[in-house]
């Protein structure tokens, strides 16, 4: 039996799942979860305070000795908002890394957007259909339009409630004119999300996160106590009850005019929400208005359950979520390929050839199996840097793969396949080389060895006029053979160009390397 775990670094809170794999699908084992507020500090004065992190740090010792109760196969961290923004980043992964021994992934805001619609869509059926998803952290809001349990537009906002309690709400209670200016700032970040998805019409809202938990039982509260807003709770079937919009907009006004403490005694917020509840509500409040959106369900959901399902889809290529898995993350690389003006058509033989060479040379390179994949994406986008300037185009490549979001691919992951790309000219892959330092040391090898294949199937394709060629690899313990069997068209240019390979070939695999024409 397969045992996964997630834990989920955010501004406000850091959280941990562990579940296992029976009958294809994810029984949850263990969870817990302790309010840390690592963005408070961040948000003021750009660095996680050491109070911040000492509290984080404790609770991650804890999610490792139930990691280790549950002798999880698989573990991924991830941290968002929070450490995206803070200077000393690089000092909260070393002190993670000598308390627990585990890698944290600092992910985008869409790539965690994404994790949060995988989380939902795998757990919820009725977010398989048309609706809207909202994720209010501590540090940022990701709003989501799906359909068909596929994302069709996303937006990621700076809207988290404890940033907004930290920049705008320095007053117990607010004041007035605090609450105005964070009002105007919401509405200003807010018109981004008009401009993507305002148009939509759906009667499906689903929210995740505390806020959303807090905000649902106590608008359910308040109405079951008999208080006149005149908005009455909407049952669901599936989800919990629906919490109308002009509930939240009655419940954000009546709570801007409360202190901590009278905020600590409203059922379904307690004292660890009470301080950053009257920024999540006013999101809420005019999000769902200008949105033109009914209310909201809330769901128990997230994160941490989007990164589980992503382990099983990776993990479980039985099931149809694995399909789902692998053609939304090539398809993220198709769609990178086509922004930057590369025509993914012509591509695809350099990708034919570097799964053969992968295929048939297995005993020579002997690259993890999932290098496959990262080979294919960056021979599908090698030429991506050309988009910006030919010359010197290989470094260009290497920058926007790193960089851009690609669904599926961790921030490691990345760096990888950019490295890859990266080695196509000229220079060649060294310890310490910008590139290979954000790379770990353990994978340095793997690097060379992949650029190698890639370079060769690169060579043959130097004239784009010329149709695929076939190859045949012959292997011994001394050489390796390549055998070119052209087309229509004769393949002097390949052939040559394959040929200036063979001294990096033998540097790197210690074979001799031959081509012939067939």
């Amino acid at each position: 039996m397969t045992t996964y775990a997630a834990v989920d670094i955010g501004s406000n809170s850091v959280r941990l799942k562990i579940a296992a794999v029976r009958n294809h699908r994810l029984r949850t084992l263990h969870e817990d979860r302790e309010i840390t507020r690592l963005g408070e500090s961040v948000f003021e004065s750009g660095v996680v305070s050491p109070e911040s992190m000492a509290n984080t740090i404790r609770a991650l010792r804890r999610f490792h000795r139930a990691v280790q109760a549950h002798a999880v196969d698989k573990l991924r961290v991830v941290a968002t908002s929070a450490l995206r923004d803070a200077r000393n980043q690089h000092a909260f992964h070393a002190w993670v890394k000598s308390a627990t021994g585990w890698k944290v992934e600092i992910i985008s805001g869409l790539e965690e957007g994404r994790l949060i619609h995988l989380g939902v869509v795998s757990n919820e059926p009725t977010a398989r259909g048309r609706c809207f998803l909202v994720d209010l952290g501590g540090g940022s809001c990701e709003i989501i339009f799906s359909e068909h349990a596929a994302i069709r537009e996303m937006v990621s906002l700076p809207l988290g409630a404890v940033r907004l309690t930290r920049e705008f709400l320095r007053r117990d209670p607010p004041t007035p004119e605090e609450v105005t200016r964070m009002q105007d700032f919401i509405r200003r970040e807010l018109r981004r999300a008009e401009q993507r998805i305002g148009g939509e019409r759906v009667a499906t809202v689903i929210a995740t996160s505390g806020t959303a938990a807090a905000l649902s039982a106590a608008a359910q509260a308040i109405t079951k106590a008999g208080d006149k807003t005149g908005a009455k709770a909407v049952p669901s079937n599936k989800l919990g009850v629906r919490t109308p919009t002009t509930a939240v907009r009655k419940l954000a006004d009546k709570l801007k005019r409360m202190s901590v403490t009278q905020r600590n005694a409203v059922p379904g917020i307690g004292p660890k929400r009470s301080e950053i509840i009257v920024a999540g509500a006013h999101v809420y409040a005019e999000l769902l208005e200008r949105l033109h959106l009914p209310g909201f369900r809330y769901s128990p959901m997230g994160l941490r359950d989007g990164v589980l399902a992503l382990m099983l889809a990776e993990g479980d290529t039985h099931t149809s979520a694995h399909q789902h898995f692998e053609q939304e993350r090539w398809a993220s690389v198709l769609e990178l390929c086509r922004h930057y003006g590369v025509d993914p058509k012509r591509q695809e033989p350099v990708v034919q050839h570097v799964g053969q060479f992968f295929d048939d040379l297995k005993k020579v390179h002997q690259l993890p199996a999932e290098y496959k994949l990262w080979l294919k994406a960056a021979a599908m986008m090698h030429s991506v840097g050309k988009f910006m300037n030919y010359q010197g185009h290989h470094r260009h490549t290497q920058y926007i793969v790193a960089n851009s979001e690609l669904y599926g691919f961790t921030p490691e992951q990345r760096l990888i396949v950019s490295a890859i790309t990266r080695y196509l000219g000229k220079s060649r892959p060294a310890p310490g080389d910008r590139v290979m330092r954000s790379i770990p040391l353990e994978q340095h090898a793997y690097v060379r060895r992949a650029a190698v294949l890639l370079r060769m199937a690169v060579a043959l394709h130097q004239d784009k006029s010329t149709d695929l060629l076939r190859v045949r690899i012959h292997v011994t313990p001394k050489s390796v053979t390549i055998e070119l069997r052209p087309g229509k068209i004769r393949a002097d240019l390949e052939l040559w160009s394959l040929r200036k390979e063979a001294s990096y070939f033998r540097e790197v695999f210690a074979r001799d390397f031959l081509v012939a024409l067939a």
